[in-house]
């Protein structure tokens, strides 16, 4: 996944309301799930005051050395230095779940201006 995507998945996967979409439709595209406008009003200011997180988050797990980035700018996860289980609520749960579809649909989409425009966001 190309680090400027990965940068998305959170503020839609902690959304309450997406992941509810998401769960609620689980053959339905991603695509279909955000013309519904009520789930991208905020996302730009959700996905900002997220961003301080993740890029700490992802420098923790790149010191760490359970994610690499390659040349092209590409994320990878390291086999065996992650854990599959944290510990594990109904919500967190559902956020991995939530974040697990969003990564396939972004590699299934596998267009990064699509998915900005879908977002109304720009790069």
């Amino acid at each position: 996944m190309p680090f400027s995507l990965s940068l998305l998945v959170l503020p839609l996967a902690l959304h309450g309301d997406t992941r509810k979409e998401l769960q609620s439709h689980p053959r339905t595209r991603l695509l279909s799930i955000l013309e519904q406008s009520h789930l991208t009003l905020g996302f730009d200011e959700r996905a900002r005051s997220i961003l301080p997180l993740a890029h700490e988050g992802f420098t923790l797990l790149a010191l760490r050395h359970c994610i690499e980035v390659s040349e092209d700018g590409k994320l990878k996860t390291v086999a065996r230095r992650m854990r599959s289980v944290i510990g594990e609520t109904e919500e967190t749960q559902d956020c991995l779940d939530a974040a697990k579809r969003i990564g396939k649909e972004f590699a299934r989409i596998g267009d990064r201006a699509t998915i900005y425009t879908a977002l109304g966001v720009r790069p």
